[in-house]
């Protein structure tokens, strides 16, 4: 994606089932769980650079002995950061007595973030602050180890205000108005009514108050203080949560919006956000790691049960699908596949926009997330043009069918080069936009020489096109440089019509080509009234509840074909400075969906949105755009 999309966070959990000791003979550390965490946050560092944090918790501590460790950092490389941090306690250990830190025994005893518990996060703030106050892990803490809950996900909720309002209902005072604090408040007011409902039952059976906090560590109902919290929640999310004495859970949303994966064994269990990561740092087949199910909670007990239940009734899976096209890691196989596919797939509308001109196109892709899908593309122009190579050969006479004629059919082929190297030297630090832009576009170099000065049409892949700000402000100008006669850019995506609000930073609809696209063609074709219109039945839905709102921004949309709002994009990003002629080809939804079968979630090219927060999302974000809004649409 050449326009940098923030999106959403990662979350690591890793419990290990074995006595630090065993790591120690086995794996010779008794960091082992440590070390996992460290290399699952790295290889799921694409899921946040804003922030990142640690907790660590240690069975069975003793009274008087800290068992809750966290470590959070917000700098530049916050996952360096954190793990300097921690190691940093070891370091002066090994430096005075070396022999201590590899007694796993005392490094519990002594040591911070030497226990059988840990949970890491990664975080990309959509919105607001990035103070070290917004990095997860979150804590509520208690003298009651049962009743200490810390929290961190992947999630955005867009009924915020109904879920404060209910906190305040209850007599609460939330310190802040954020999903994360109502989710956090939410969770342990649940929490607090269970361990209190356990309290009472087992004070009415003659157990002292000592014996009690054992009790209800041992019978507390995680799945029942998941099931009352999330009745509420509205948007997507993954929530990784512990309790002070060392039970620990995993929860996704019932639409399977956001992701979740876990393997267990007999020694450690393991969520993450992506499936890869734990096939990596486990050496683990796909096979082996489960997709965690929508509605569904993983919940490890402190004896060490591992149980995945319902805690919500699972709704149509609408799995985010730009987590195939673009945010997941692409070294998980169905990704790759997918992401192939949806290349393959676009591979005859390509070939009609460039009437079957091999010999003077060159085919290339921009970033280099976009290469699955580039191989994908050229796969199926190879599949098309073999079925020409032979209806060719088979109309040949007997007279023609020869050595030469032959091998000059076989010989056509696509065209592939590299055309553009981002140079990973560069950085964009300058915050001035004339000298910022300037910058920009010095970001990626050319390959001089390989084009066919005003002969040839330049074809590049892309993952997606958002706003289009990269294209028209550096990238159209570099391939231009090459002089093509013509540059088709492909986006591997749909037209991205609709904001986000389920952890992807795309909430504001003035930030999106194909909706400022639609909006001119409006203007140009007089219908300016579909806008007023669809305007006052925003307002006039504006008070309802959620569950009633319609999106009526579809209506933008209706009066033009795919293809008209593509032209008019290519139009729009087309800089006034440069030669080539510029066409823009978006996938088609069908293809989307041939493409990625199992993830159906398509609500930002089609309006569809899995839970009635969303519409009342896209109605807040017209409004917003109308009246020059700037905030967020939830």
């Amino acid at each position: 994606m050449s326009d940098q999309i923030k999106h959403e966070c990662g979350i690591v959990l890793i419990r290990l089932l074995k006595p630090l000791t065993y790591y120690q003979e086995k794996y010779g550390s008794w960091m082992y769980g440590l070390n996992k965490l460290y290399l699952l946050m790295e290889k799921q560092h694409n899921r946040g650079q804003d922030g990142a944090g640690v907790v660590s918790l240690k069975i069975d501590q003793p009274p008087g002995k800290k068992y809750l460790f966290r470590q959070r950092s917000n700098e530049g490389n916050p996952i360096q950061e954190v793990f300097s941090a921690i190691h940093r306690h070891f370091d002066v250990v090994y430096e005075h007595h070396p022999e201590l830190l590899k007694d796993p025994v005392w490094a519990k005893e002594h040591l911070p973030f030497a226990g059988e518990l840990y949970l890491g996060h990664l975080r990309y703030g959509t919105f607001g602050n990035n103070s070290i106050d917004y990095v997860h892990p979150v804590m509520r803490e208690n003298n009651w180890r049962s009743r200490n809950l810390v929290l961190a996900g992947n999630f955005n909720l867009t009924n915020v205000d109904e879920i404060f309002k209910t906190l305040i209902d209850l007599g609460q005072h939330p310190k802040d108005y954020t999903d994360t604090e109502s989710m956090l408040e939410n969770v342990g007011h649940f929490l607090d009514e269970e361990n209190q409902l356990l309290f009472r039952q087992f004070k009415n059976e003659g157990y002292t108050n000592k014996d009690i906090s054992a009790l209800i560590e041992r019978d507390l109902d995680l799945r029942k203080v998941l099931e009352r919290s999330s009745r509420r929640w509205d948007g997507g999310y993954v929530i990784a949560g512990l309790l002070g004495h060392g039970d620990a859970f995993v929860t996704r949303d019932p639409w399977g919006i956001r992701p979740a994966s876990y393997f267990y064994n007999d020694e450690i269990v393991v969520v993450t956000s992506e499936r890869p990561v734990i096939q990596t740092a486990l050496n683990v087949r796909s096979v082996e790691v489960k997709e965690l199910k929508p509605g569904h909670a993983l919940i490890i007990k402190k004896d060490g049960r591992i149980s995945e239940e319902m805690v919500s009734v699972p709704q149509t899976r609408k799995s985010c699908s730009f987590e195939r096209i673009y945010f997941s890691r692409g070294s998980d196989r169905d990704i790759y596949k997918e992401r192939k596919e949806l290349g393959r797939l676009l591979s005859p509308i390509i070939l009609d926009k460039i009437n079957w001109d091999l010999e003077n196109t060159v085919f290339s892709y921009i970033p280099n997330t976009a290469e699955t899908a580039f191989y994908g593309m050229m796969e199926g122009i190879r599949e098309h043009l073999d079925k020409v190579k032979a209806e060719r050969i088979l109309a040949l006479s007997s007279e023609e069918l020869t050595k030469e004629k032959v091998t000059d059919i076989l010989a056509l082929e696509p065209r592939i080069e590299k055309v553009a190297i981002k140079d990973v030297k560069m950085r964009t630090f300058i915050t001035d936009d004339n000298n910022r832009n300037d910058l920009v576009a010095h970001v990626y170099d050319v390959t001089y020489g390989i084009v066919k000065n005003n002969v040839d049409t330049l074809v590049i892949i892309d993952d997606s096109i958002v706003r289009g700000t990269t294209l028209k402000r550096s990238i159209l100008r570099i391939l231009d440089r090459l002089h093509p006669k013509k540059i088709i850019v492909v986006s591997s995506a749909p037209q991205i019509r609709y904001p986000d609000c389920y952890g992807i930073d795309m909430a504001r609809l003035k930030d999106f080509c194909a909706f400022l696209a639609a909006i001119e063609l409006l203007k140009e074709t007089g219908r300016e009234e579909v806008i007023d219109n669809v305007y006052k039945q925003c307002k006039e839905q504006q008070n309802l509840p959620k569950e009633e709102i319609v999106n009526y921004v579809k209506e933008i949309y209706r009066p033009f074909t795919d293809e008209d709002i593509s032209q008019k994009i290519a139009q729009m990003l087309k800089p006034h400075d440069i030669n080539a002629e510029v066409e823009i080809v978006y996938q088609t939804v069908e293809n989307l969906h041939k493409a990625c079968p199992n993830d159906q979630g398509d609500w930002y090219f089609t309006g569809n949105y899995p839970t009635p927060g969303g519409n009342k999302v896209v109605n807040t974000a017209f409004i917003n755009f109308i009246e020059g809004i700037n905030g967020r649409a939830y």
